[in-house]
């Protein structure tokens, strides 16, 4: 049982999609069982992560933009892909840090995440995208 969900960006930033994986699940007649999220692109990511404070993916945007500069930045010269744009190459770094699929229980059809957590697609890039995570149950 599989979905692809897409998620349209507007830039660098976090997105949520938790909504559209519990909708997901609601039409599923397993109730238990583990879902996977797998994002199909190499220039964003996927993340657990806190739903509460914007604070936090305002912090965490800052923190990977600092980590990792644009490729036109002075500190990123030793760059030799840079055909996409100065955003591109720092995109794929970024991506490689964090993760590209989710592994997330599901218990009486929905999302074993904590009270604070939510899923976010994090964007990389600074052109607005459509992004497509395939949501795959498995019963378990």
């Amino acid at each position: 049982m599989h979905e692809t969900i897409a998620l349209r960006t507007s830039g660098q930033g976090l997105y949520e999609f938790t909504r559209a994986v519990q909708r997901f699940l609601s039409d599923m007649p397993v109730r238990n069982g583990l879902l996977t999220l797998f994002c199909q692109h190499t220039s964003c990511s996927l993340l657990v992560q806190e739903n509460a404070d914007p604070d936090v993916q305002a912090d965490l945007k800052a923190f990977f933009r600092r980590l990792v500069p644009p490729a036109n930045d002075p500190s990123m010269s030793y760059l030799e892909h840079r055909t996409e744009g100065p955003d591109d190459m720092p995109a794929h770094i970024k991506a490689a840090l964090t993760q590209t699929s989710l592994s997330i229980p599901v218990i009486e059809g929905r999302l074993a995440l904590g009270t604070w957590q939510g899923l976010y697609l994090f964007e990389h890039r600074d052109a607005p995208h459509t992004r497509r995570v395939v949501a795959h149950l498995l019963e378990g």
